[in-house]
């Protein structure tokens, strides 16, 4: 993947507590100049300790910058169906294991154990970024489905 100056991306968390969530942010810059694998990120929903009002910025590995992914429009989730909850500001990895009236689903997360009810549009159809291509996760098979 090129990363280039101004593409919006999404950040992968590598934090305890913030495993497998995705960030959407701005790449500002390489940084150092020396490390092409590096790049300095301004995150669009996440905010300065320091300072409230001001976007977070952070030196990121490539590894962990994927482009954002594209909308997949459906009118509704499957029981079972891996989809991406949108979270504390950020996105994350989840399964639906109910729907809970007109529009609103319950999904599971394998990485807390947690479950929460969320609104559809709060919710994506999760996909995988391989090889340069997505990869919807209808076509894959997870361990936690099997």
């Amino acid at each position: 993947m090129t990363i280039r100056i101004g593409d919006l991306v999404e950040i992968s968390s590598k934090e305890d507590g913030y495993l497998g969530s995705y960030y959407v942010a701005q790449v500002v810059s390489t940084k150092p100049a020396k490390n092409k694998n590096k790049f300095t990120v301004e995150y669009q929903t996440l905010f300065s300790e320091k300072d409230h009002k001001k976007r977070l910025r952070e030196v990121v590995h490539a590894a962990d910058i994927r482009p954002c992914p594209p909308l997949i429009r459906v009118s509704g989730f499957d029981v079972m169906e891996v989809v991406d909850a949108y979270y504390e500001e950020g996105w994350w990895i989840g399964r639906v294991t109910g729907r809970v009236g007109a529009d609103r689903y319950s999904v599971y997360f394998d990485s807390s154990g947690d479950e929460f009810e969320y609104s559809r549009c709060h919710l994506r159809i999760h996909q995988e970024w391989e090889d340069g291509i997505w990869v919807p996760s209808q076509t894959k098979n997870y361990g936690f489905l099997a």
